[in-house]
């Protein structure tokens, strides 16, 4: 019994973390339908970014974590300019995206190679090695404040979208982008904001993550697959279903790791998205698509 729930309080501890790195990802198919294959090297960046603030200067990675999330939201509105606006109302917008976020992710995982070289790094803080000691229990601080932060950044996520002038605007593009359109919204100054945010919770996921996993360049191309599953199971677009699948996944990826063994822990997430695709494309709260 005592490791059937360590093993839970472990899944639940990285599930935080998990549907805060794949909140921006579904945030901005909501809006934009940008299929971002390179949020999870963006992630990374954000990682590098509390890691040298860590590193060079001793600050905290939650400390950096706005920091962070400022960064690549600014690097977001920059991207969002020059690769994404142009092409907003092509009737294949979604599939020209694929293209160009997977051209991007490489560009990325490029540049952090050239400059950090693709050695395993992680941020050092003294809790991210502590843990706190129930009976024969053990809950390690760092998955504990990672996770803690995480619900805490996707719920303020939430109150800003359901109560702000800015968060119904975005609802209203995410649910019908010409009938927001036409009833007055700035779809285009909606779609910029909602990128940033996206890409700025990829810093904010980054900043946790140096500190959770360690992390290089390509590391990316296990976490896309990953993300993906987690999205595509919530549904394209919705939070709430990001949030559910990545603790439902999570939770199972450690129970698989602890009884049938590590290697096949990753695989959850690759048969959860596989059987998703064949059963409900359309995720646990997606909308089915009408037919033409």
């Amino acid at each position: 019994m005592a490791q059937f729930i360590q093993v839970l309080i472990l899944g639940l501890a990285l599930g935080g973390v998990i549907a805060l790195m794949g909140s921006g990802l579904s945030l901005v198919f909501g809006v934009m339908r940008i299929v971002n294959l390179a949020h999870p090297s963006l992630i990374i960046a954000g990682a590098y970014v509390a890691y040298w603030a860590f590193k060079l200067w001793g600050i905290d990675p939650i400390v950096m974590l706005p920091i962070a999330a400022l960064i690549l939201a600014g690097i977001g509105v920059l991207l969002y300019r020059l690769m994404f606006e142009q092409e907003a109302k092509s009737a294949r917008y979604s599939e020209m995206t694929v293209l160009l976020t997977f051209a991007l992710a490489m560009m990325v995982e490029g540049l952090l190679g050239a400059f950090f070289t693709n050695t395993q790094r992680v941020t050092s803080p003294d809790y991210a090695t502590d843990a706190f000691f129930i009976s024969d229990i053990f809950i390690p601080k760092g998955q504990l404040y990672a996770g803690i932060v995480s619900l805490v950044i996707i719920g303020g996520l939430a109150l800003f979208l359901k109560y702000s002038r800015m968060g119904y605007a975005i609802r209203a593009t995410t649910q019908n982008r010409d009938a927001a359109e036409l009833l007055g919204v700035n779809v285009n100054l909606v779609s910029v904001v909602a990128f940033a945010i996206g890409i700025g919770l990829a810093g904010a996921a980054g900043a946790l993550v140096s500190f959770v996993f360690s992390f290089f360049p390509a590391k990316q191309w296990e976490w896309i697959a990953m993300l993906m599953s987690v999205v595509v199971l919530g549904g394209m677009g919705s939070i709430l279903g990001t949030v559910v699948a990545a603790f439902s996944l999570s939770v199972i990826a450690a129970f698989v790791g602890t009884w049938v063994g590590a290697t096949w822990s990753t695989m959850t997430f690759f048969l959860a998205l596989f059987v998703i695709l064949l059963i409900r494309p359309e995720g646990l709260f997606g909308e089915k698509p009408e037919m033409a």
